[in-house]
């Protein structure tokens, strides 16, 4: 089973630190191409210094990737780079406290805008890339790999982030969607589900209340917290060949938690 992604381009969204730019750094070592996409301008460029180390396989693209022109223009910047586009990882996340019996619409519209209307957005507009770059192309060569982030509270909702959890689940409805359109074009989609990643929030998290972290292991079957890495190398087995007749699945990563622990806001 090959899990080679050498030579291949990626852009990657929400790749400035955590798991985002674990997963950019991960492609980078395994010799793809990447484009890390952010809105931190300052983030980016050290993102940037991290993962590229001289060789020329990383670019930066800073804009608002939920407004279509950023979208447009991150395509564009994209192919400018690397002349093609071959995975995307939608890694991009926005976090937030709801009160499940707030009446304000726009936190729940503003969850799905941030964590799935824009990656499916990004996603449809990559796709017909793919589909252009593969005409010609016999059947057996794939087209293209998406892989949507999303966490447990999709499958396990948490009440006092009700929107995010909507969101969550709203992204990986539209991941089998896709997976199911895109198919006929070669192009696969698949999603990651995870639980406690020891991500940029869990740090902030841990940071106020150490008491967490042994709260998080202790109900955690494998016994640990998982590392971005966990992540970022199964984000690897979804665009590689290795798993060139799996779409519209979403593979848990959460050391057996969702077997056995309820799910906590800060846990995710």
């Amino acid at each position: 089973m090959s899990m080679s992604i050498q030579g291949k381009t990626a852009i990657v969204t929400g790749g400035c630190r955590g798991i985002g730019l674990a997963i950019a750094q991960h492609f980078v070592d395994c010799g793809a191409n990447v484009m890390i996409a952010d809105r931190d301008e300052a983030a980016l460029e050290q993102a940037v210094s991290d993962c590229d180390e001289g060789n020329g396989k990383v670019r930066k693209f800073s804009g608002n990737i939920c407004e279509k022109l950023a979208m447009a223009n991150l395509l564009s910047a994209t192919l400018d780079s690397f002349d093609r586009i071959d995975i995307l990882v939608n890694a991009h996340r926005f976090v937030e406290a709801s009160d499940p019996l707030d009446t304000d619409p726009g936190v729940l519209e503003e969850m799905l805008r941030q964590n799935m209307i824009s990656g499916l957005r990004l996603s449809q507009m990559v796709a017909k890339r793919m589909i252009k770059q593969a005409e010609g192309q016999t059947d057996l060569v794939q087209a293209g790999a998406i892989v949507n982030l999303s966490t447990l509270a999709a499958s396990r909702p948490v009440p006092q982030m009700l929107g995010y959890s909507i969101a969550c689940a709203a992204q990986e409805q539209a991941t089998r969607g896709l997976a199911l359109s895109l198919a006929p074009h070669r192009i696969r989609v698949n999603g990651v589900r995870f639980s406690s990643v020891m991500s940029h929030e869990l740090k902030c998290a841990l940071k106020e209340d150490d008491s967490l972290r042994s709260q998080i292991v202790a109900g955690t079957p494998l016994g640990r917290i998982a590392s971005a890495d966990d992540v970022a190398e199964t984000a690897q087995y979804l665009v590689s060949e290795g798993a060139r007749f799996v779409t519209g699945q979403i593979i848990s990563i959460d050391g057996g938690r969702s077997l056995a622990d309820p799910v906590t806001a800060q846990g995710l």
